[in-house]
């Protein structure tokens, strides 16, 4: 198995990562570090590193950015099965032989992943080891699944990848800069199946504010406007896998054009109109989907938009709404952290 971890400026977080891979029980793992013309301490770290003879280490004299620098770990990379981590995130003990043995038990399985823990500060001593069992669901049902919410149900690190299908695929997207990982996710299900390993913590994922989903991802609007570049790339690279390319496109552009909208319902109950621009949500959700006023939170937007009620009435209104759907995204969690969906 083979664990490539691209690094920029992580030469604080890159001993933990790596060492949290070499150690990993019931399998035999080489680490691949790509430096991507770090600016820090992470040469001296990689020379250090390097000195175990499972660690194979690059560095690019440019910084080329993220999705590059994976791909030269991938094509130094001899693993039948393929890790991307992130080089501030850790690997849970035992994590990669769960994974290992389910790409055993279901060669029809091209995409492996479990449940990533969260965390700031040092990592977490003790990890949700307890295995409760897999899921195993064919490829086009998974897609399916991902076109209805659009959303990514994967981090990045706690999945596992054939070697055979990334290469299929052609490694990880270099024409996106946030939404590349959930590109590969679509892109492996359109050609096998996906398993997800219910129960254990498989990867420690490290929240902080150098992160790149902190400095370039942390706004919805942006993170829209990825994720439908994402679709719109998947759906011309691998449309010719699908059987009904379509329909499934259909409701990927109308899961985000509802999300757009739900943004803009956020903004009035949380009263943040002053910094949110609605205008361009709505605009967002008319470009993407033509039938925008069938969509479930259109009505509601426009109910907002038109209240012309007491003040204190409309606060009520506005505070009842929003802890609704505070309740509602508590359930979604919860679900996601059973279910992996």
């Amino acid at each position: 198995m083979s664990v490539v971890i691209p690094t920029y400026n992580y030469g604080r977080f890159l001993t933990e990562s790596v060492t949290s891979a070499l150690a990993q029980d019931g399998v035999r793992v080489e680490v691949v570090v790509v430096d991507d013309c770090s600016t820090d301490d992470t040469p001296e770290v990689c020379a250090r590193l390097a000195a175990d003879d499972r660690v194979t280490v690059l560095r690019h004299e440019q910084n080329k950015g993220h999705a590059v620098t994976f791909n030269a770990g991938f094509a130094l990379a001899a693993g039948d099965l393929i890790v991307r981590l992130d080089a501030d995130d850790v690997l849970t003990p035992r994590s990669l032989s769960r994974a290992a043995a389910l790409f055993d038990a279901y060669p029809s399985v091209g995409l492996v992943y479990g449940h990533p823990y969260h965390f700031a500060g040092p990592v977490p001593v003790r990890a949700n080891l307890r295995e409760r069992g897999w899921s195993i669901w064919a490829g086009p049902d998974w897609l399916a699944d991902r076109c209805r919410k659009a959303v990514s149900c994967i981090t990045t690190s706690e999945a596992v990848v054939r070697a055979s299908v990334m290469r299929e695929i052609g490694g990880w997207e270099t024409r996106l800069k946030l939404a590349g990982d959930m590109k590969m996710w679509l892109s492996v299900a359109a050609l096998a199946d996906v398993g997800h390993i219910d129960g254990p913590d498989q990867v420690f994922h490290r929240e902080h504010p150098d992160s790149v989903s902190a400095t370039q991802g942390d706004h919805p609007y942006i993170d829209l406007q990825e994720r439908r570049k994402a679709f719109d790339l998947f759906f011309a690279d691998m449309g010719g896998h699908l059987a009904h390319p379509g329909p499934l496109y259909q409701q990927a552009m109308a899961a985000l054009a509802d999300e757009a909208l739900l943004h803009a319902c956020r903004a009035y109950d949380s009263n943040r109109l002053a910094e949110t621009n609605v205008q361009a949500y709505l605009d967002f959700a008319a470009d993407i989907c033509p039938a925008v006023q069938d969509l479930p939170h259109y009505q509601p937007l426009q109910r907002r938009q038109r209240m012309t009620g007491a003040a204190a009435y409309q606060t009520l209104f506005f505070a009842a709404s929003l802890a609704y759907r505070r309740v509602h995204s508590k359930s979604q969690y919860r679900h996601w952290q059973r279910t992996g969906l």
